[in-house]
Parts: structure tokens; C-alpha cells; sequence
């Protein structure tokens, strides 16, 4: 049954029967998909319609006639505001299921090739304040909820928090965030009050006025805090009076920056991050093998599944003491150094020049001596001259951005023709596209996603390639 309202129906008694992309859930209308984001598989709901499309609806939920028996309780206040963890009412194995079936979907709809049967997903032994970075943008104006602006009384105040979901102008206030361990809450709060209670200004994205930005804080497993904080101006008194202030309060901060942003975009990847206090970096931990993560370093931000992920990237690999291996894609060279006492040298190459010298010092700190480490595109730098130099891989592990390989990079891959290839993705779509150009000369194993975000429709997946 449908009434229409502003040109849109209103979906009455709407069975949500599958989760789908993007952390959304869906039903049929009249055989015409809607997308409904909040809702679990077995909700049955009243749907606003928003928008439509030829093939497809979205809309938002105005009553829930019945709720699913499985769903479960969000443990975040912020929970379908702020648009991150839009997963937290569905019980975590039903997340895990899904991701499962969300890597075979994309790897035989879009791969189209032969399959062994998918792992199923491995999940992480943290599901609340796994991550080790977030960045909250400071706000002169807070976005408010619909109950919010319905009531004269609510006043617009400054925001320290997360964007809305699609609009870049507009800061959800966060109060408590479930994603990272303290300190990170109390430094958020205490940097918010302290600059309200001292006259800062906070940032406008539309006149870029205000000199409070953003900031970043990474932790470690090891204890280590850093802490980045984004100025809109090089105004020296009030930078040093804010950070004089927050070192004093939490000394567990053993790594203090500062940038100067005042371009119209918050990118700080073109900016120099100044050492005010403490160390130039923090250090992370794992098997006994020590990384340094500085202010601009890549490190993957669930610490503890990263270390299940390269151990089943290494297993997959499976390296003889006599082999070389190829690192793609190397960042910082974790997986580099990670592997590289079970084999005889190791090449990693990365787009990012501060990242390959983090790889190689992370190489000296522990004491490996059989890692080589280049800086640039990937399509530039490896090509039949760079194999031939550097020796043909036995093995090569892949680890792309969401985007995957470029095909001139996989034809030389081809060329090179290793025994063994594994394939770690954070975008099991593209992963599947790339496969499928590989298919003729590899077939593929073994399959395990592994779930590196809690609460979230993503999934990192890793695929074992053996040469046919």
C-alpha cells in the first residue's frame, strides 16, 4: 500500500530482507529494490521515499511496524547520526555472514572465474575502540538533528567531530566515539572546552575563518599517543598557549605536532607537520618486530587484526628460505619486514616517499638486512628492466588502494611470471576485476576475508594465486 507525499510515495509495511552495499538493507515494492539504511534483514517498516531511480529507491524509515528478531540494541548515542558504524544493530556474526557472502558475491559476479570454497570471515577480537587514527574536523556551527531544528530552544553551538555523511560543510558534535581507546575521548573534550572557554575560533568551510581546523589522534598498541592538531593560521601565541596547555594536561601525548592549513581543503598530505613536543613518531609493535608510524605514516588502523591479516598473507605466501619476494603497494613496509626472515630478499615499492623511508627504517630498527625499498608509481618503476635488475619474484604479494592494480602493472606481473601471488584488497569489486585479467595464467586457491572494521559494511579480503 502507497499514499504519495511530495511526489514520493510512502511505503507502508516494507519487509527488509537482505543487507546490501554500502551499509544499507533493501526489500521489493512492486519488484522495484528499496534501499532503507538503519534497518536489519526481518524489520518490517514504513519507508518515506527520497529518491528514485529507474531500477532502484532509497528512502528513510518514519515507523517500524515490527522489528526484526535480529537485531540488537546500538551501544552508540551517536548511532544513525553520525554515519559511521552503521552496522551496530546487527548482531556481529550476522556481520561477519555477510561480509562472507558480500567477497563471494563480487568475486563470481564480477570475477566470473572458478572458486575454492570462501573462508569464512575472520573477525576481530575488538569490536569497540579497535582503531589506532581518527580526525575530527572543528566546526562554528554543529549540525543538527530534525528533532533538533524542530525545537526553538536548541542553539547551533560549536562542533569538534565527524563530518555528515556526503556534505562537507556540515560537523556532527561528538560527545563519546565507541572507534578509538583513551586517551582520545578526553583529549577531543578537553581541547574543545579549553578553546571555547579561551576564545578561539572554530572553522567555517564556507568564509575559511577560524583558526581551529582539525585534528588527528593516533595511538599504539604499545601506549604511545601522537597527537596532530590543524591550525587555520600561523598565529604562534595561540598555537603555543592550546598545546603548551594540553601537554601539560595529558603527558601520556609522547608525540605532539602541529600543521598550518590554510588552503580551501583540509588535505594535510602536501603540509609540513611541526614536532612541537615529544617524539617525531610512535612506535607499534608486532611479533616481537618494532614500526615507526610518523604524522603522515600509513599504518592499518585496526593494529591487532592487522597482525592476523599479514599472518594469513604470509601463510598464503608461503615462503622458502631460497625465494624472493615481491612487495607491492609496501606503505611502510610491514609486510615486508613481516615476511622477511622466511625468505632470501624481499623488494617492496610504494607511490609515497616518506612512506619507503619509514620501510627502511623499520628495516634497520630490526635488524633486517635483506628488504630493498623503492619510491615511486608503481607503473613507472616496475617494469621488465626493474625485474631484470632486481631478480625475478618467486612470490609476490599485492596490496593495492581501493582502486586495485593497473593493468599495465598486472601485465608485467604476468611477464614476470612468479610461482605464488597473494592478493590482499581493502575493494573486493575491483579485486575480482583484476583476478579475472590474471585468471588465464593463475588460478586461485584460497580465499579469507578478513573483517578489519567492526560495525561496517567493509571488508579486506586476501587471495592465495598459484602460477596454472
Amino acid at each position: 500500500m502507497a499514499r504519495k507525499k511530495a511526489n514520493y510515495p510512502l511505503i507502508e509495511g516494507l519487509e527488509i530482507t537482505t543487507l546490501a552495499a554500502e551499509g544499507k538493507a533493501m526489500g521489493r515494492w512492486n519488484d522495484v529494490v528499496v534501499f532503507v539504511p538503519m534497518t536489519v534483514p526481518g524489520d518490517v517498516v514504513d519507508v518515506q521515499i527520497r529518491s528514485k531511480r529507474r531500477r532502484y529507491m532509497e528512502g528513510f524509515v518514519v515507523r517500524y511496524v515490527k522489528k526484526s528478531p535480529n537485531r540488537v540494541e546500538p551501544f552508540c548515542a551517536h548511532f544513525g547520526v553520525c554515519g559511521g558504524c552503521k552496522w551496530q544493530n546487527l548482531p556481529y556474526e550476522e556481520q561477519l555472514r555477510f561480509k562472507t557472502d558480500q567477497v563471494r558475491d563480487q568475486l563470481t559476479r564480477i570475477g566470473k572465474i572458478e572458486l575454492p570454497e570462501i573462508a569464512p570471515c575472520l573477525g576481530s577480537e575488538k569490536q569497540q575502540f579497535y582503531r589506532n587514527k581518527l580526525e575530527f574536523t572543528f566546526a562554528d556551527r554543529r549540525w543538527l538533528t530534525r528533532e533538533e531544528l524542530a525545537d526553538e530552544n536548541v542553539v547551533a553551538s560549536p562542533a569538534l567531530g565527524f563530518h555528515i555523511p556526503n556534505m562537507f560543510d556540515k560537523v556532527l558534535d561528538i560527545d563519546k566515539c565507541w572507534l578509538q581507546p583513551d586517551p582520545s575521548n578526553p583529549i577531543r573534550q578537553e581541547i574543545k572546552s579549553f578553546c571555547l572557554a579561551n576564545g578561539y575560533t572554530f572553522h567555517n568551510p564556507h568564509t575559511h575563518e577560524g583558526i581551529m581546523r582539525n585534528m588527528i589522534v593516533r595511538t599504539a598498541t604499545t601506549g604511545e599517543v601522537m597527537l596532530i592538531v590543524v591550525f587555520g593560521a600561523d598565529d604562534q601565541e595561540w598555537i603555543t598557549c592550546l598545546l603548551n596547555h594540553v601537554a601539560a594536561t595529558f603527558p601520556e601525548i609522547t608525540s605532539l605536532f602541529y600543521v598550518i592549513n590554510t588552503k580551501l581543503n583540509d588535505s594535510v598530505s602536501d603540509l609540513v607537520p611541526v614536532l612541537f613536543k615529544g617524539k617525531d613518531h610512535i612506535v607499534e609493535e608486532m611479533e616481537g618486530l618494532k614500526f615507526k608510524v610518523g604524522p603522515k605514516s600509513f599504518y592499518q588502523t585496526n593494529s591487532l587484526q592487522a597482525y592476523e591479516l599479514y599472518k594469513v598473507a604470509r601463510e598464503f605466501a608461503d615462503l622458502k628460505p631460497d625465494e624472493t619476494l615481491y612487495d607491492l603497494y609496501t606503505g611502510t613496509g610491514t609486510i615486508a619486514n613481516f615476511c622477511a626472515s622466511r625468505c632470501k630478499k624481499v623488494v617492496g615499492i610504494e607511490y609515497v616517499p616518506e612512506a619507503i623511508e619509514d620501510a627502511k627504517i623499520n628495516s634497520t630498527w630490526n635488524n633486517i638486512r635483506n628488504t630493498t625499498f623503492y619510491a615511486g608509481d608503481m607503473k613507472a618503476v616496475l617494469n621488465d628492466e626493474f625485474v631484470a635488475r632486481n631478480g625475478r619474484p618467486d612470490v609476490i604479494i599485492l596490496d593495492p588502494p581501493r582502486a586495485g592494480v593497473d593493468e599495465p602493472v598486472l601485465e608485467v606481473i604476468l611477464r614476470a611470471a612468479p610461482e605464488r601471488m597473494v592478493y590482499v584488497s581493502c575493494n573486493p569489486a575491483t579485486q575480482a576485476r583484476d583476478l579475472a585479467i590474471l585468471n588465464e595464467a593463475y588460478k586461485v586457491v584460497a580465499v579469507q576475508p578478513v573483517d578489519m572494521f567492526p560495525h561496517t559494511q567493509h571488508v579486506e579480503n586476501v587471495v592465495k594465486l598459484i602460477k596454472r
